[in-house]
């Protein structure tokens, strides 16, 4: 029974939330769930409910995943937990109960959490966090995360027995009564984030973490004139160092009063304003300020801060001495247009200077940066302005003798000189997104670091002789800059150009080249290529994005594949020297073929085959009428005596006497042979072949013979007389004239005879046979 339920659970489990058969991390979220769904088991350690409907958690919803190292519950309606609902979650790391419908926080619930790092309880409807801390055996915590628009009370026993947090976060927009002393609990917080608008509860929040928080960040507060000191009673060293304001507003009141209570934090290094309203004309309470001290900050930050009253806005008269010993300044996004010049000359000990994202122009840069300005400067940003004339940005950047890092990146200069003034010592050098189309020597030849991405170079052959890193993204470059002028280069990025390859002579002529990125370009995976990257030892470890981003354009037929991953084939290759080599072996084969046909005269014979194939379609008789001999005589040349007088005087004499055709008196001239054999046949009543050594051995009578044998024995007629001078055996005979032998083997032929008395007997067979 017990079985049959387990299974009946894991049904339920697998049709609530697929996601969890036979995995390690259940994925529920956005399931429309109103509970936990059952089945789940040990082998779980990641369960995702949030974005459901859950309202309750009950004690055995979680009962057997013992293993859960994350739980995810947020953006539910969870209204109430069971006491021991997570007592089996021993080794839990993870829960996030944040945005439900809690009205009261247990410590109960966290009892057994032993192993909890991250708490997030933030967005429920809780007004408090009880009479205790809720969170007294979360030994192990590094991150809290609470509050809500309902939260509005801190008692001092809230946070006993946290000792140490990575991060706080506390939702205490409506936060009007805090206890003193109850933060003071927590020894060390590395970040804290609150959202409170209260500043008195502000100014005792801070009191309580001088001690503890390093990074205090304070959201959607109102600063208000605030009398009391930060500080009070509180003695050095603190450990606050940084402190932001996200989101706050403030006046030209509110403001002086704060820069010179935060003087009284002297642990306090680092102040930043994001996203900010400053409703004033800066007309700031200079005297009190200046009153109050020298600022021990030494970095400023100011990020997209509206000022109500910009137009009418002051030029900061009167703030001079504030700033000798500040060493960082950024203003980003803050429509920053000048800095007046004796404003400039006081920032004595300013070692960086960020100005991305002003209204900064020419005609106005010369004041910002005057002779005497910024005299200790090393790094200047002016990234994102309206600065248009290159030569005029660097004939002020000039005054800055010790500047070694100018980033004037994404201003729309369009052109280049060819010759500009720099400071002497400068190292760095970001001209990316600047429109420039070329590089001339307008460029210092000092720099070590030089960015001309996006841009719309074709090419870069600038002498940089100490230059370690080349940037040159998103350009239109088809092959990679020389060596030479740039010896020293160790890191060179050509991604998104218009590069198709690099040789090996190109890769290995930077010596010293340790990272080159030639990533997104369109690469022509030829043979030469591909070679080199297959076989260039340690290519894997300089190429940037290799092999992902390195993918090949063309041939076609490998168009996206990686390149690390195509290999093409020997014909691909070496298409040219395959031709060449085919067409050698041809010529080659050709060349043999003319020799063997030649001395086997294969032409004869293909012309002869021609020649029967045309006879063939001809009359296997020629009519009567066109019979103008009796014979054709077939013989050798060696045995020419014997037809020419002996045979042919014999026959021709004869009463009545016989017409013989003979090849040296009846072929007709400049006829082609063939067709003089095949008319003479056709016209003669018999084929008489005079067989003799001679006769088997020479080439034109086995021609004469072919042919006959083709016309004559295919007819199966008895048109052909044999007349042996000689014994010859039919062995002799070539076999492919099967027909011919087997006749020989068969048939009666006539045999000269060497006795006189036998020889009229041969000439009367011979006369029967020309005449049947």
């Amino acid at each position: 029974m017990v079985l049959a339920a387990n299974l009946s659970e894991q049904q339920e489990l697998k049709q609530a939330c697929p996601s969890c058969d036979a995995a390690q991390l259940c994925n529920c979220s956005s399931m429309g769930l109103d509970f936990i769904p059952p089945g789940l088991t040990a082998k779980i350690t990641v369960l995702n409910l949030a974005h459901n409907r859950i309202k309750h958690i009950r004690s055995q919803d979680l009962q057997q995943a013992v293993n859960l190292r994350a739980l995810l519950l947020h953006s539910n309606e969870i209204s109430s937990i069971d006491e021991d609902s997570f007592q089996s979650l021993a080794k839990l790391e993870l829960l996030d109960l944040s945005n439900n419908n809690l009205t009261h926080l247990s410590p109960v619930w966290f009892g057994h959490l032993f192993s909890l790092q991250h708490l997030h309880l933030q967005g429920n409807l809780y007004r408090d966090l009880g009479e205790s801390s809720p969170f007294s055996s979360l030994r192990n915590l590094s991150s809290l995360q609470l509050g809500n628009p309902q939260f509005s009370v801190i008692r001092r026993g809230n946070f006993e027995g946290i000792e140490l947090l990575s991060k706080l976060w506390i939702d205490g927009r409506n936060l009007n009564q805090y206890e003193q002393g109850s933060l003071k609990l927590i020894k060390k917080i590395n970040h804290m984030i609150i959202i409170i608008k209260n500043i008195n509860v502000f100014s005792e929040i801070v009191r309580d973490l001088l001690y503890s928080v390093t990074w205090l960040e304070v959201r959607e507060i109102k600063l208000a004139v605030e009398t009391k000191s930060l500080v009070q009673n509180s003695t050095p060293p603190f450990r606050m160092q940084k402190l932001t304001f996200k989101d706050a507003f403030c006046t030209d009141q509110s403001l002086s009063r704060m820069l010179v209570l935060l003087k009284s934090i002297t642990s306090l290094r680092q102040l930043e304003a994001v996203d900010c309203v400053l409703a004033g004309k800066g007309i700031w309470d200079t005297e009190e300020i200046a009153r109050s001290g020298q600022s021990l900050v030494e970095t400023i930050s100011i990020t997209n801060v509206t000022i109500q009253y910009f137009h009418l806005f002051f030029d900061l008269d009167g703030m001079e001495s504030q700033v000798n010993k500040l060493k960082r300044l950024t203003i980003t996004s803050s429509k920053v247009f000048m800095v007046p010049c004796r404003l400039a000359k006081h920032f004595s000990s300013l070692l960086y200077l960020d100005f991305t994202d002003n209204l900064l122009v020419n005609n106005r840069l010369g004041e910002t940066i005057c002779e005497g300005a910024w005299p200790s400067l090393q790094t200047l940003n002016l990234s994102q302005n309206s600065l248009k004339s290159l030569k005029e940005t660097a004939k002020y950047i000039s005054h800055l003798s010790k500047l070694n890092n100018l980033d004037i990146s994404q201003n729309n200069f369009g052109d280049i000189p060819d010759a500009c003034a720099w400071p002497k010592n400068l190292k760095y050098l970001n001209l990316s997104s600047t429109q420039i189309p070329k590089v001339t020597t307008c460029i210092p030849p000092t720099l070590e670091v030089l960015d001309v991405s996006a841009n719309n170079l074709k090419e870069f052959g600038l002498q940089l002789p100490f230059l370690k890193e080349l940037y040159l993204t998103k350009n239109h470059l088809k092959t990679l800059p020389g060596a030479a002028p740039i010896p020293n280069l160790v890191v060179m990025s050509v991604r998104r150009n218009k590069l198709n390859r690099f040789s090996k002579e190109e890769f290995e002529s930077f010596k010293r080249l340790e990272l080159l990125d030639a990533s997104d370009n369109n690469f022509i995976c030829s043979c030469e290529f591909l070679s080199f990257i297959h076989h260039q030892a340690g290519i894997s470890q300089v190429l940037v994005g290799w092999p992902d981003k390195y993918v090949c354009d063309s041939p076609l037929a490998v168009r996206g594949a990686q390149v690390g991953a195509v290999h093409l084939s020997l014909m691909e290759c070496h298409r040219s020297l395959m031709v060449s080599l085919i067409c050698i072996l041809v010529f080659l084969v050709i060349l043999i073929l003319v020799a063997v046909g030649y001395k086997y005269h294969v032409v004869w014979y293909l012309r002869m085959t021609w020649a029967w194939l045309q006879a063939k379609r001809k009359p296997k008789r020629a009519p009567p009428k066109d019979i103008c001999y009796d014979a054709f005589v077939s013989y050798s040349e060696n045995d020419s005596n014997w037809v020419e007088n002996i045979m042919v005087r014999e026959l021709e004499q004869a009463c009545p006497p016989f017409r013989l055709c003979l090849h040296k008196r009846d072929f007709v001239p400049g006829k082609w042979i063939v067709d003089n054999i095949i008319d003479s046949i056709e016209k003669s009543h018999k084929t008489l072949f005079v067989l003799s050594e001679h006769f088997v051995q020479s080439e034109w009578c086995k021609y004469e013979l072919d042919f006959s044998h083709f016309r004559l024995f295919d007819e199966n007629n008895d048109a052909a007389i044999l007349v042996l001078l000689e014994p010859i055996q039919s062995q002799t005979i070539p076999k492919r004239f099967c027909k011919l032998r087997k006749i020989m083997n068969t048939k009666t032929y006539l045999e000269w005879p060497l006795e006189e008395e036998q020889q009229q007997m041969f000439w009367f067979n011979l006369k029967v046979a020309l005449k049947s």
